[in-house]
């Protein structure tokens, strides 16, 4: 099988990495970056200190990467995903497999990475766009710390097949039907992230921060529910557990965003330090946009976006959110 990973940052550099017992294609956007990879086996701009595999060849040129590609492993940021797929479109085939990795949502039509490959390709198999999520973060499963992922396709054959192709000695792979549920979770829980360093750069301890990720869980799975996807997803690996990982880490960019601004740093100052994408500094808007055509309560990520986007500090969020009324713990889930 021929296997092109789309997208040389961090994640998607990890994941080459996982696949390179075969040969595996990654492009990347900076031909600087694919020419490290090629001479040196490294990319210190994303994953300092990693050496990449020699089954990983890197190339800059998209036609290159992508044509006679068996599947395709899109790890392009969502603002970036649309332009990248929109200019990889006619070599691509209609039953291509597409498994996004990218963990946001597009901020002008409020679509997933999934949807947006539908979009973007209207003839392609829809039963072919898939997602790979879970707690996932690149630096270990790089290292080959023990870890799980979930692979969601609409098509449970083409998920399970896809599921041999992921898996590995420390890298459990399993399958779930739910592409809505499983992508959402990813794309939400970036903004609880944030939510979470900002308790954690005030000094708040283990309950502030599990009374927190609890109910964070609660809210991305209300979200979740009302686009369709199902409870039991936000339970698993795409759900609470990417949520725990993203929440508790410092290698999390979102959660190194919170944590900043906990600290009293701005955001501008924050962002200006990291060369990486924190998705839910994007992501926010598009999700407190979605809560509100949908009619769903999301007041964690309605606080994350007043210190994002009107310049309120973490004590006044916080401060908030423990005055708020406290009404029923399952309010607002479909049951």
């Amino acid at each position: 099988m021929n296997v092109t990973v789309v997208g040389a940052g961090s994640w998607g550099t990890a994941v080459a990495g996982l696949l390179s017992a075969d040969a595996v294609t990654l492009w990347a956007r900076r031909p600087d970056v694919a020419q490290s990879i090629n001479l040196h086996r490294a990319n210190p701009d994303y994953l300092i200190n990693y050496q990449v595999p020699d089954g990983v060849s890197a190339t800059a040129d998209l036609e290159e990467a992508v044509t006679d590609a068996d599947l395709l492993i899109w790890g392009v940021p969502s603002h970036g995903y649309r332009a990248v797929l929109a200019a990889a479109a006619p070599l691509i085939a209609p039953t291509t497999p597409i498994v996004s990795l990218s963990k946001g949502i597009e901020q002008e039509t409020l679509m997933r990475m999934t949807e947006v490959t539908s979009d973007v390709l209207p003839d392609h198999d829809r039963n072919c766009n898939g997602v790979l999520t879970g707690p996932n973060l690149a630096r270990e499963i790089a290292e080959g710390q023990p870890a799980a992922a979930v692979i969601a396709m609409a098509d449970k054959d083409l998920a399970t097949r896809l599921q041999a192709v992921f898996h590995g000695p420390s890298f459990r792979v399993y399958t779930n039907t739910d592409v809505i549920g499983a992508e959402s979770a990813g794309a939400l829980k970036n903004v609880m992230a944030i939510g979470a360093g900002m308790a954690h750069g005030m000094g708040f301890g283990m309950n502030s921060i599990a009374t927190f990720i609890t109910r964070a869980l609660f809210e991305l799975t209300r979200v979740g529910t009302a686009l369709g996807g199902k409870p039991l997803t936000f339970a698993g690996l795409a759900g609470m557990g990417d949520l725990i990982a993203t929440c508790m880490s410092d290698q999390s960019r979102n959660h190194r965003v919170g944590h900043g601004i906990g600290q009293g740093k701005t955001v501008e100052q924050i962002v200006a330090e990291m060369n990486m994408v924190a998705e839910g500094v994007k992501s926010t808007r598009g999700i407190l946009a979605i809560a509100e055509r949908e009619g769903v309560d999301v007041p964690i990520a309605e606080q994350v976006g007043r210190v994002l986007y009107e310049g309120a500090t973490a004590a006044e969020v916080l401060g908030y959110l423990m005055g708020r009324a406290a009404g029923s713990e399952t309010e607002g889930l479909i049951t």
